[in-house]
């Protein structure tokens, strides 16, 4: 591929939330993700899937702590992490729909006339989050 885009993909995301050990817990216990570091004094935790990884900043401020809004802010409207088959998503979601603090938005269904598939959830920080399986993309 001729690009003329000196950048290589996402090196990490960088998130804030409500509560850090919550979400840092979600994506550990829940979705399997590694702790790969973290930084106490500010603090933050750093974990990954083994694709991608995300920082996660603990607000600093809770009484100034605005919440999300994703038709009224701008920023993250949502992360969508790719499921290699639909067997996948709705193990996903049932991990994920029975965590506690855990806010589904909906279930998994077509996204549009499909065959895509996908569900979307807040975790108990607030950060919004899509799992999708599309059967026309190879897992790999």
């Amino acid at each position: 591929m001729d690009s003329k885009s000196l950048t290589r993909g996402i090196d990490h995301i960088g998130l804030t939330v409500r509560d850090l050990n919550l979400t840092r817990d979600f994506f550990v216990d829940c979705l399997g993700w590694s702790l790969v570091g973290g930084r106490p004094s500010y603090p933050a935790a750093f974990v990954s899937d083994g694709h991608v990884t995300l920082t996660l900043w603990q607000v600093t401020n809770q009484d100034r702590r605005v919440e999300f809004d994703r038709k009224t802010n701008v920023g993250l409207h949502h992360l969508a992490f790719r499921l290699d088959s639909e067997a996948a998503l709705n193990e996903m979601f049932a991990r994920v729909s029975a965590w506690p603090g855990v806010t589904v938005e909906f279930a998994p269904e077509n996204l549009g006339e499909g065959p895509k598939r996908h569900t979307m959830v807040y975790e108990p920080g607030g950060i919004r989050l899509e799992f999708d399986f599309d059967p026309r993309v190879q897992a790999g």
